[in-house]
């Protein structure tokens, strides 16, 4: 049984600071650039913590995400680790399967996630003792019962969503009060972002994660990435 660190009463910095001294050079911090992950990326950086980040670049993502992955380089001076998609398993999927073969049934679209997401994080992941994520509570039906530290057992690492029990509109706040860079597609009707053929606009008073393979009939939108 892990034991988990009691972080639950404390601050998002103190907590960060608490794992950083348990877990010495053993954190990382996965951003996709999202709204959520700048804030992360903010208190990190304010506080200079030794967290590792790393992102994922699974190929087809909007241009807009790539700037604000390089606005977030000059304004923190930071270095971000890139993991991508391997190339042998890439150009497998693509000689059988053609580009978008995700569009034709859930086992293909996981496929695809599986190679462009699920296993360079695997393998990102392997070494270190502490993941941090964006994920909000809020955020869908499959994400309502996240904590804010547990132990993820499909990767073997603890698991620390910070703002797991923020608001959309708290993060928001945030990011104007701190002046921070993020993506503009979030003005535009896109709540949450993913790779381009995958995530459209959300209408108002939809899912904030409708817009994620919106041609699926399910409710659990999720990747492969987050299992719990």
């Amino acid at each position: 049984m892990i034991q988990l660190p009691a972080i639950d009463e404390r601050s998002i910095p103190d907590s960060l600071k608490l794992l950083c001294n348990i877990y010495p050079g053993q954190l990382i911090f996965t951003t996709s650039f999202g709204m959520e992950d700048q804030v992360i990326t903010d208190i990190i950086c304010k506080n200079n913590l030794p967290v590792k980040f790393m992102t994922l670049d699974t190929g087809r993502l909007f241009e807009e995400t790539y700037k604000v992955f390089s606005r977030t380089i000059e304004k923190y001076n930071i270095q971000i680790e890139t993991c991508h998609p391997d190339p042998e398993d890439l150009s497998n999927l693509l000689k059988k399967k053609g580009p978008f073969s995700f569009y034709e049934s859930v086992e293909n679209r996981k496929e695809c996630c599986n190679i462009r997401k699920v296993i360079p994080l695997r393998k990102a992941l392997a070494g270190n003792n502490v993941w941090i994520t964006g994920l909000r509570s809020e955020q869908s039906e499959s994400r309502a019962e996240i904590k804010t530290i547990s132990y993820d057992e499909g990767y073997g690492i603890i698991k620390y969503n910070p703002l797991h029990n923020w608001t959309l509109e708290e993060v928001k706040s945030y990011i104007k009060e701190n002046n921070i860079p993020y993506n503009v597609l979030h003005d535009r009707g896109f709540p949450s972002i993913g790779c381009a053929p995958c995530t459209r606009t959300v209408a108002e008073g939809e899912d904030i994660r409708s817009g994620r393979w919106w041609w699926e009939n399910n409710t659990k939108k999720e990747c492969g990435l987050h299992t719990r």
